[in-house]
């Protein structure tokens, strides 16, 4: 789960980390309100979206005046960002952060993510910030440094020192830069967060060490753990299919192909959209029905699917284990027949009850294409929607 910038400081500050004074707006008047509250000469407007790259979008703006927080509050509401992160189709800005403006003197980044490779948690740190990290990794490798963590015992300060020498701060900054460092690693753990980043971190002329920006991304699977997360969450920045999805804990992701899929388990999942691809055909989604799957469960599945006009045919690869085959036949038969199926509709089934669901199917008097493999229902889906295209 994403959370606005505004949000990810609020919740760091918690923790100690220092972050500028600001205040989030969903006016215009609001935002010269909060302004007058600020009550520096500078300030900066930021446009608030799950996205990075705001500024190059014109969505962060540096007000010298009232008048001038006033022209850019009006500017950004409501306009629709494009950025590298959105997609050609953009976000619309629904709110700003109006924050106290900063004597910058120089520019850092800071990051934290789960390593795949060492299964433990890795801070990054650059002295290139205010640059996507992605851009440093490709132009100059060598200018980003790495601290694996020993969950045991957490960061400690000698590896937080050492990466604020690496990235050349300041001496006399450098406690204070480790205190940000370890601050912001306690909040990654104990919030269970999967991506902290700070870019850019900033040393400023009165000798602050402090986070001018914040993406806190955190683990879906924990936030039952965690009530005040939740209450974050901006649904007017997901997309629609998603959260019908997750209030009946579906795994779905939203993609920009034609070919809906509905699998059970996250690695078949994987592997049904990589064979449609080899096929030639354009997945329209992940979604992962799971284990313990209901009728109900798999007709609302079946119909977040079909909800998506881009959708011209669906393919349903079932392996039956825990799941059984007839349940999942059910609730395609189920969901087809209440939304009035049209588009074509290849069925895969294998394993527990294999024969049952296979029966449910033949018999429901629908158009429904079976497929022997894997191979074989991406091959017949996409020869069939190549057909529509």
């Amino acid at each position: 789960m994403n959370i606005h910038e505004y949000q990810g400081k609020q919740l760091l500050k918690q923790y100690g980390v220092a972050v500028p004074d600001g205040k989030v707006a969903f006016t215009v008047d609001e935002a010269v309100e909060a302004a007058k509250q600020l009550g520096t000469p500078i300030v900066v407007v930021k446009a608030q979206i799950h996205a990075g790259g705001r500024g190059k979008a014109g969505g962060v703006k540096v007000a010298k005046s009232l008048d001038e927080v006033r022209t850019y509050a009006e500017q950004i509401l409501g306009k629709v960002l494009v950025t590298h992160q959105t997609g050609p189709e953009g976000k619309e800005v629904k709110r700003l952060l109006i924050e106290q403006g900063c004597d910058i003197k120089k520019e850092y980044y800071i990051g934290l993510v789960v390593d795949r490779e060492t299964g433990r948690v890795v801070m990054m740190a650059s002295e290139e910030g205010g640059t996507e990290i992605e851009e440093v990794a490709e132009h100059s490798p060598e200018k980003i440094f790495k601290e694996v963590i020993d969950p045991a015992i957490g960061l400690q300060a000698f590896q937080a020192r050492k990466l604020a020498y690496a990235i050349k701060i300041p001496n006399e900054l450098v406690n204070k830069a480790v205190k940000f460092m370890v601050s912001l690693y306690t909040a990654f753990v104990e919030k269970d967060c999967s991506i902290a980043e700070i870019n850019p971190l900033v040393v400023t002329g009165s000798g602050d060490v402090m986070a001018l920006d914040a993406k806190m991304n955190f683990d879906a699977n924990a936030l039952y753990r965690h009530k005040d997360i939740m209450e974050l969450r901006d649904l007017e920045e997901e997309d629609d299919k998603e959260i019908q999805a997750s209030k009946y804990d579906l795994s779905y992701i939203a993609l920009e192909g034609n070919i809906g899929c509905m699998v059970n388990g996250a690695g078949l999942a994987m592997a049904t959209m990589d064979i449609i691809k080899y096929y030639g055909g354009n997945p329209a989604n992940f979604l992962d029905v799971g284990g313990g799957a209901t009728t109900e469960k798999v007709t609302e599945a079946f119909k977040i699917i079909l909800s998506d006009e881009a959708v011209k045919g669906i393919f349903v690869n079932i392996f039956g284990g825990i799941m059984k085959c007839d349940i999942i036949a059910n609730g395609v038969v189920e969901a087809a027949k209440q939304l009035g199926l049209t588009r074509p509709l290849v069925v895969r089934l294998e394993g527990t009850n294999v024969e049952l669901g296979k029966k449910l199917l033949n018999e429901s008097g629908l158009n429904i294409v079976t497929a022997d493999s894997m191979a074989d229902g991406a091959q017949k889906i996409v020869a069939l929607v190549s057909k529509i295209s």
